[in-house]
């Protein structure tokens, strides 16, 4: 089991920049970390995750080139460093856990079992 805690999140203008912070307790390196969001009126979509070792991530389309996702299992932390952000990129942002039982497939929106509260971001025109 883990627990997950993100943080933050914030105000910003479009272009700007914010980097997420995923903590997690128990033991973090057996899970895929995904980064989900969800828009109001919109699905939860996940836009990001890596594989437990780091070896590997994935990017949703739309913030292929401007997303990086990073961890360091001795911190139990993984990163999300959002740059040229944009006012459609709003949503609530969660990190959600992956256990590495479900294999590899941790680009799929299946399979994420413990969730964090979540953190704002809101980016304005």
């Amino acid at each position: 089991q883990v627990h997950l805690v993100e943080s933050g999140g914030g105000n910003v203008q479009a272009g700007g920049s914010l980097t997420l912070s995923c903590l997690g307790s128990g033991r973090f390196d057996n899970y895929a970390i995904g980064w989900f969001r969800q828009a109001p009126g919109k699905e939860r979509e996940l836009i990001s995750a890596i594989r437990w070792s780091a070896d590997s991530n994935y990017y949703e389309e739309s913030v292929k080139g401007r997303f990086t996702i990073s961890r360091d299992n001795t911190l139990n932390t993984v990163w999300l460093k959002m740059n040229m952000l944009k006012p459609e990129d709003t949503a609530l942002y969660y990190c959600a856990a992956r256990p590495r039982y479900r294999g590899s497939t941790y680009y799929e929106t299946t399979g994420y079992e413990y969730w964090g509260q979540g953190t704002q971001v809101t980016v304005s025109s």
